[in-house]
This record gives structure tokens, C-alpha cells and sequence, in this order.
């Protein structure tokens, strides 16, 4: 598996989060995602029939309709969004092909000399994607949200940890 980190993965996450946000508030519009995240409908619109179709939401049509995740947020890993919206993860130059343009020491066939170093690369970035769930990503939003409201308020900062991976995390 590969991935390649552009646009299409990015507003696709952030879109989860939003939507993660709001799971308990019954469905939500894309022209609200689209307002809240400044993203464009038509792309929420692409990018959610993506999501559909690896059931990681559902839609739900006539008034107050919208869209729901279909499973729990921490059924729902980084990497399962990323994937569904037909990201491949990738750092290699050649693009993960069987034989590399540039970089062969002088040979004719094979692999750069790096390749197997990007590759790795692909294997962690792709290991760390599925470790995190929607629902890490959710809680980290609430927290900033509620520091937010705390600073405006003059209450102190809230700490929470990673259930992750037990790392002490601070909003800012």
C-alpha cells in the first residue's frame, strides 16, 4: 500500500473530523462542511461518495438529511479515509514501479539505491495512519475547542493524554 498526502486526503479528514464532531447531532449537510472547513461542495461532494462507497459514512436523504459516519470514529483509522478516497501512500520517486528511472549506480535495471528506504518510509507513514483513529482526532479538536473557550474566559489550559500512545497533550 502507498500513499501520497495531497489535498484529496487532507480536506477528506477534515471533513471526517467535522462530521465527528457532530456524530451525536443526527446528520449533517455538506454545505455546512463545506462553510465550517471552506472547502468546496462539489469536492465534499466527490470526495463523500468516495467515503459512501467504503461504507466509512452513510447518507440519510429528505429534510434534515445529510450524512453520518457509518461506524464508530474509532472503528474509523486515518488510513481507512485516506485509502477510500483513492490516496496511494508513496514516497518513492519511481512511484513504486518496478523499475526506476534515475538514482541505479550505473545499472540498467532495477531499483534506485534509495528505494528500499522510501519504501520503508511508505510502511511506517502507512502503519502510523492506521494507529490513529478519527475518534484521536476528534477528542484533540474537542480539547483545543475547549481550551479555546477557557483562554477567552481566563480558566487554565486543559491537559488530556493520548490514549494512543500515552503521550501528554496540551491544546493551543
Amino acid at each position: 500500500q502507498y500513499m501520497r498526502l495531497t489535498t484529496k486526503g487532507r480536506f477528506a479528514v477534515t471533513a471526517m473530523i467535522d462530521l465527528g464532531l457532530r456524530y451525536h447531532s443526527g446528520p449533517v449537510t455538506l454545505a455546512t462542511i463545506s462553510e465550517r472547513q471552506n472547502i468546496s461542495l462539489s469536492y465534499l461532494e466527490q470526495l463523500f461518495g468516495r467515503l459512501r462507497r467504503h461504507e466509512l459514512v452513510e447518507s440519510v436523504r429528505g429534510p434534515g438529511g445529510g450524512y453520518l459516519l457509518a461506524r464508530y470514529a474509532r472503528d474509523i483509522s486515518v488510513a481507512d479515509i485516506i485509502f477510500a478516497v483513492d490516496e496511494p501512500v508513496d514516497t518513492t520517486a519511481c512511484g513504486s514501479k518496478k523499475v526506476c528511472d534515475t538514482g541505479k549506480d550505473g545499472a540498467t535495471s532495477g531499483h534506485c539505491m534509495t528505494h528500499e528506504l522510501w519504501t520503508d518510509l511508505n510502511r511506517h507513514v502507512v502503519d502510523f495512519l492506521d494507529a490513529v483513529s478519527l475518534q484521536d482526532l476528534v477528542d484533540k479538536q474537542r480539547m483545543r475547542q475547549l481550551n479555546n473557550q477557557n483562554k477567552s474566559t481566563g480558566h487554565s489550559e486543559v491537559v488530556m493524554r493520548d490514549q494512543t500512545n500515552g503521550i501528554m497533550s496540551r491544546a493551543v
